[in-house]
Formats: structure tokens, sequence, C-alpha cells
């Protein structure tokens, strides 16, 4: 009976143990028994350790199995040559020669105004007159002088042809008449003062004075301003590294944010002086502006073509590394198999301008030759690589 009971005791603690042992976490947790969760707690930190070292294990060996698991799958690009044209943006404000104001050349009473703001006018045409103070009635009464002074010279020049008369008498009659004419000449010239013509083909943009006002040389005195369109062209200043590079018949491309339009154009004229305050040289570019809408003093933004290359390699900058010696490097594939298992070259290259995304190589790479993009950051030199292009 004992051994029975000794048998029955020790079943009961090998069940409580298996029960104490199988203890959920919920079970544990719904103890508030700190020690019961310290030790549940240090039971599955155990477990972790050891399914941890499993798995390695297991990964180890996959790893020796299989044969591509330690190479990097890569895409290539394969470099042309190609044309490469590379801008500089500057801005510039549209101007023109011919934006000028119309003064009078002489005082007096603005006698008749022939023109109104916005009419086209012509080179040489009238477009207001000045009263000329009496100045028409002494041009007429010269002139009577001067014919008078021309019929006399005539007459004693023929005298003095067949050696009649004194040769004093010829003289006087000479110098009476080239005095008269010149007096002509110059009231012809100052009564032309009082006709306002354009000075060049435009539009009148303003009329500043009305028919009748005291109109006198000097500032203030303005009567038009008078504009042409025709021939505008952009002013703009220029580093002057650039020196060397914009010169005159370049393309550029001017575009007016305002009014949503680009024009193709060149550079007209380059300045030959150096601003010592900027360290700048200006620059004209002449705009076309056959639709009238580009106005004096309109901002345009500017793309001045500096270099050209026909025949450039281009590649992304995302690509390129830099070294400890601080040189620029990239990898290309070589010794390419038809599984398509290459092996990465590190190659040193030089570099020139940027446009954009993409750099000019100017150095080391030749066409042709195959560069890792994706996965360019993760080869090594000599690596065996897997190319997956599309």
């Amino acid at each position: 009976m004992k051994t029975i009971y000794s048998l029955l005791i020790a079943t009961l603690l090998l069940t409580s143990c298996d029960n104490k042992q199988e203890a959920s976490v919920d079970d544990v947790l719904a103890t508030n028994d700190v020690a019961k969760i310290k030790s549940k707690k240090a039971d599955l930190d155990a477990k972790q350790q050891e399914i941890a070292a499993e798995l390695q294990k297991i990964n180890d060996k996959l790893d020796t199995l299989n044969e591509d698991k330690n190479i990097p799958l890569i895409t290539t690009y394969k470099v042309k040559e190609e044309v490469f044209t590379h801008f500089i943006e500057l801005q510039g404000n549209v101007q023109t020669k011919q934006n000028v104001l119309v003064y009078p050349e002489m005082p007096g009473i603005l006698e008749s105004v022939f023109v109104k703001e916005g009419q086209r006018v012509s080179k040489g045409q009238v477009l207001a007159r000045i009263d000329d103070g009496g100045m028409s009635s002494q041009l007429a009464q010269l002139e009577a002088n001067a014919q008078l002074a021309k019929t006399t010279y005539e007459r004693q020049k023929r005298l003095w042809d067949q050696k009649i008369g004194s040769e004093i008498q010829f003289l006087q009659a000479k110098t009476a008449y080239e005095s008269q004419t010149s007096a002509v000449k110059q009231l012809k010239s100052q009564l032309g003062k009082s006709t306002i013509r354009a000075p060049f083909s435009g539009i009148i943009d303003e009329v500043f004075k009305e028919r009748g006002t005291v109109v006198a040389p000097g500032m203030g005195s303005e009567i038009f301003r008078i504009v042409n369109l025709s021939n505008m062209y952009i002013e703009t200043e220029v580093p002057e590294t650039y020196i060397g590079s914009i010169t005159k018949n370049k393309d550029v491309e001017v575009n007016f944010p305002v009014l949503g339009e680009t024009v193709n154009s060149k550079i007209r004229q380059v300045g030959n002086y150096i601003n010592p305050s900027n360290r700048s040289f200006k620059i004209e570019i002449g705009i076309p502006n056959s639709s009238g809408n580009i106005k004096p003093n309109l901002t345009a933004r500017l793309k001045l073509n500096d270099y050209t290359n026909p025949n450039a390699i281009l590649i992304p900058q995302s690509i390129i590394s830099e070294n400890a010696k601080e040189e620029q490097f990239i990898y290309i594939i070589k010794d390419k198999k038809d599984n398509n298992e290459a092996v990465a070259e590190r190659l040193i290259i030089e570099t020139g301008k940027t446009q954009g995304d993409l750099i000019e190589v100017t150095k080391n790479l030749a066409p042709d030759a195959e560069i890792i993009m994706e996965g360019a950051r993760s080869v090594n030199n000599g690596q065996v690589v897997k190319v997956i292009n599309k």
C-alpha cells in the first residue's frame, strides 16, 4: 500500500511539473507573480536563441548549396557618342535704341500737331509745326536780295571777263552775292527747326504738348515719344569666366515668362570691356518682334550656348563615385558570358560640363562601353555580376 501511495505521489508531482513547464504566457501573466513572469521570459529568451542558431545553420547550408547567392544583380547601359549642347542661363531686359523723346529746337507757340498717340509714322514725316515768328517773311526778303546780288555778280563777271571795269568792283559783287546766299541758307536752316519731323519710322507712343502750348528747347519741353518696336534687343551681363566661349553669332534661346513665348536668336554684339565692379562683360541679342507683343523693359530668360560637342559621351551623374584621392570612377563590365554573367571593372574617368542629370565624360570612357547603372554602388572591382536588362 505504501508503494502504491508513493507511485501516486510521484505521478502527481511529474504531472504538476509538466503543467508548470507548459503553462502559457497568459496563465503566467495572470498570476501577477514577478518571479514566475521573469522565469517565463528567461525560458522564451533561451528558446529564441536556440531557434536563431538553428536558422543560421540552415542559411549557411543554403548559401553553400546556392551558387548564385553571392552574385549581385545589375543593369547596364551601352554608351554612345551624341551631340552635347551646354547652356548657361541668365536674365536680361528688352531694350530698343529707337525709343526717344522729341524736343523742339526753337522757342515759340506750338502751331499745329499732325499726329496722335498710337499712330505709325515714317522717317522724316512732319509731326508738328512751331510758329516761326515772322522768319518766313524775312526769308522771302533775303531770297530777293540774294537774287539781286546774283544778277549783279553775273553782269560784273561778264564785264570783268571782257577786261571792262575794275577788279575791286568785280570782287565786291562776288562777295555780296556769296554773303546773301549764305544768309539765305542760314535762315532756311533756322526756319526748318520750326517743323518737327520723325527721326525714324515708328509709333507715336505719347503726345506731351497740345496745340497752342508755348515750347522751348530743354528738359521738360518734350513734345512726343516715338518708339520703334521692330529693332529690339536684349542687353545682359555675362561673367568673365565665359569670355572665351560666349562669342558673336552664338545661339541663344530667349523665353518671355509673361508672354509665354520662346524665340531663338543670336548674339549680335559682345562687349570689349570687363566691368571691374562685378567682373562681367555686356552682350546684345537681337530680338525679332513681328507680333509687336515684345515691349521695352520686358524681362527675358536667356539660355546661351557656350559649348557644343558633336561627339560627346554622356552618363548620369548618379552612378559616379569618388575615391580617397578625389578621383571619379564608374563600373563597366567585361568578359560577358552567354548566361549574362560578367566581371565588374572600376574605371577612373574625367568629366566636363553638366546639363540636367547628365555629365560629359572627357577621358578614359570609350564609345560602346557597357556601364553599370542600377547596382553600381554595391559592386566591387573584379566582382562577378549578373546583367538583368529587360
